[in-house]
């Protein structure tokens, strides 16, 4: 009865992990380029009563008696499917379809990777226009430079096209190439990233080192689509449901310790 009330508690542990998961997840419905969460469980250790060969007559059992001790969160685990791709009347919104990641230089100076592409037209230290993100970090291309316009150039004129390649229409009418496109980047496993907030993820040993798609020919090119954004990839309907499930299983897990709780009372109330 005592290792009920301990494995009760960690099922409680770990289905309020899943409900701030889950909530996480509802709270970032409209957030531009959000990839949905899902909690993944393990079981603790188990705890042998019986071996296989512990009978009376000394035959062996093939089934040994154990009892697990509760469950933990194992993981949070990032679902990489596309999102919902939503018009934007903003030319500096762009969105991927595909596998890769837009490339930007945060404040340390190391380089992270977004699905958000919420980009604007920034005037840099140096007077250069520069396309950075929404914090002002600069936005990469291909070489891992910051993506910036010469001078003379109205960002109102600047098209890009599918693969990513930047260019601007003269006085002429005329389209212009800018010799400069968007670094996207992959990787082998794209869950193994590291979330650091702000829509932006780090490169750890579990993703793999960043593939170029304009390098790598094994890689299948994403597409990137001007005035638009990719939304969250969260279904409303499928949360309020895992919601529900994580709430119920919470109430069990607290009925589990109140039983063993009561079993106790009983027991201690034997020699009344």
């Amino acid at each position: 009865m005592m290792r009920a009330l301990y494995t009760g508690a960690t099922g409680m542990l770990a289905q309020q992990t899943n409900v701030d998961n889950i909530s996480n997840n509802l709270a970032n419905v409209n957030t531009v380029g959000y990839k949905q969460e899902k909690a993944e469980f393990k079981s603790l250790l188990y705890q042998t009563i019986q071996t296989r060969t512990t009978t009376a007559n000394g035959e062996e059992k093939p089934i040994p008696a154990q009892v697990g001790l509760g469950t933990r969160i194992a993981s949070t685990t990032s679902i990489y499917k596309q999102g919902a791709m939503m018009a934007s009347e903003n030319d500096t919104d762009f969105a991927i379809v595909g596998d890769g990641f837009f490339a930007v230089r945060g404040a340390d100076g190391e380089t992270y990777y977004t699905r958000a592409g919420n980009f604007n037209w920034s005037i840099g230290a140096n007077g250069a226009v520069t396309l950075t993100n929404t914090d002002g970090y600069q936005v990469l291309d291909t070489n891992n430079n910051p993506i910036v316009l010469p001078a003379g150039i109205s960002s109102g004129n600047v098209k890009v096209s599918g693969d990513g390649a930047f260019g601007y229409t003269n006085a002429a009418g005329v389209y212009v190439p800018l010799n400069q496109s968007f670094g996207i980047f992959q990787f082998n496993n794209p869950a193994g990233l590291d979330k650091t907030g702000d829509n932006l993820l780090a490169v750890t040993d579990a993703s793999g080192a960043a593939l170029n798609e304009a390098t790598n020919a094994n890689l299948i090119r994403s597409e990137v689509r001007q005035n638009f954004l990719e939304g969250s990839n969260v279904q409303v309907a499928d949360e309020m449901v895992n919601l529900i499930i994580a709430q119920r299983a919470y109430q069990l897990n607290s009925k589990a310790i109140t039983t063993a709780d009561e079993m106790l009372e009983q027991a201690n109330n034997l020699r009344r």
